[in-house]
């Protein structure tokens, strides 16, 4: 399989990208998602397609997610939404972009989703606008963010390392993550 590697990737296309400003991403807070999402909502990932396009100096991979919207927390995504990410692979051939989420099919999000189609990674603070929703050892549906960690309180979103949660707090389930996002969406700006 062939690989191209970040940094030549990131060299040839930095120019082209006026989205791309650092190389660090800082954790957005729980109200700059929000803010910053032009659509959120929570749906299963039911087609991943990578495809060239482009030519010469600008041709490059990039891949197709799309999603069966589930539930609408901000926007309008529709019934079905697919996100356009830089990266893929595509007959051996791959490109990757650094911490960009990876999908397959069946996987169940929360998507906070900005400037979908002319940003290279078009999720909030890229890695950082994805969360998962998953089943906890009781059966409840949980969410977590992208190293598969259990969120246990939306106010430590984005903040230092000294505000950890104490030990018995409880994971945040689905359905109290999405009840903080619309209260965040609905409250005055």
């Amino acid at each position: 399989m062939k690989k191209v590697g970040y940094f030549l990737f990131s060299l040839v296309f930095a120019t082209g990208l006026d989205s791309l400003k650092a190389t660090t991403v800082i954790p957005p807070t729980f109200d700059e998602l929000v803010a910053q999402a032009e659509v959120i909502f929570q749906g299963v990932a039911t087609d991943v397609t990578s495809q060239w396009v482009g030519e010469g100096a600008q041709r490059h991979i990039v891949t197709y997610v799309t999603f069966k919207v589930e539930e609408t927390l901000k926007g309008n995504p529709g019934q079905s939404y697919a996100i356009r990410m830089l990266g893929g692979t595509v007959d051996g051939e791959t490109m990757g972009v650094s911490d960009a989420p990876k999908f397959k099919i069946g996987d169940k999000d929360i998507l906070f989703v900005q400037n979908n189609g002319s940003q290279f990674i078009p999720l909030v603070g890229i890695m950082h606008g994805r969360f998962h929703v998953k089943r906890d050892q009781a059966g409840q549906e949980i969410v977590t963010n992208n190293e598969e960690e259990p969120v246990k309180n939306v106010a430590r979103l984005g903040r230092a390392e000294e505000t950890e949660p104490s030990a018995n707090e409880a994971n945040l389930t689905a359905a109290d993550f999405k009840a903080a996002v619309k209260s965040k969406v609905q409250a005055p700006q």
